[in-house]
Parts: structure tokens; C-alpha cells; sequence
């Protein structure tokens, strides 16, 4: 079974930058992607990224946030710039593996203002 390990989260001031991590236990083939879920509501995409390097976005989030891969290395990344209070939220690495859809635990992301 993969898993998956998200790093790279914390606390920052809103206008500020964070990257996050999401390293794999052995390489994924399938598309890969980072999500995350505030309080209260649901767990939203963020953008995902194929192993050929083809991404995709969330329209709200495109231009402040970049997801990158680095196959070598098994791990997928998220850039997030100019941090918003509203980005606050627990951030889930996933992949869909042989069909089955693969979760990290989460990193916490606090934005204060």
C-alpha cells in the first residue's frame, strides 16, 4: 500500500508564503493532487498535477498557488504565495492508485491577519 506524507505546514501571517510537501512511499504513475478542508466546510481541490506534468487548477486559487512533481524523488509540492486567513484549512495530499483514492494526513495551515 502507498502512502502518502504531507509536510511543510504551519502558521504565517497573512501575505506570506508556504510549501508544502507530499512525498509518496514509492512512485505513482497516476495523477496526484493537493486538497484541503476548512472548518465546517468541505474538503475542496486545490490543483493536481500528472506525472508528465500537465496541471490543472481551482479558478479561485490559480495564479497564488503552484503545484510542481518531482518523480525522482516521489513527491508532489504545493506553492502557496500571498496567504489569505481564508486559506486556513487542513491540506491532504492524494492519488488514486490501482482505484483507490490515497490520503496523506494532512498538514495544518494557519493564516493570521
Amino acid at each position: 500500500q502507498v502512502q502518502l506524507v504531507e509536510s511543510g505546514g504551519g502558521l504565517v501571517q497573512a501575505g506570506g508564503s508556504l510549501r508544502l510537501s507530499c512525498a509518496a512511499s514509492r512512485s505513482i504513475e497516476s495523477a496526484m493532487g493537493w486538497y484541503r478542508q476548512a472548518p465546517g466546510k468541505q474538503r475542496e481541490l486545490i490543483a493536481s498535477i500528472t506525472s508528465g506534468g500537465t496541471t490543472r487548477y481551482a479558478d479561485s486559487l490559480k495564479g497564488r498557488f503552484t503545484i510542481s512533481r518531482d518523480n525522482a524523488r516521489n513527491t508532489v509540492y504545493l506553492q502557496m504565495n500571498t496567504l489569505q486567513p481564508e486559506d486556513t484549512a487542513v491540506y491532504y495530499c492524494n492519488a488514486r492508485v490501482l482505484g483507490i483514492n490515497l490520503w496523506g494526513q494532512g498538514t495544518q495551515v494557519t493564516v493570521s491577519s
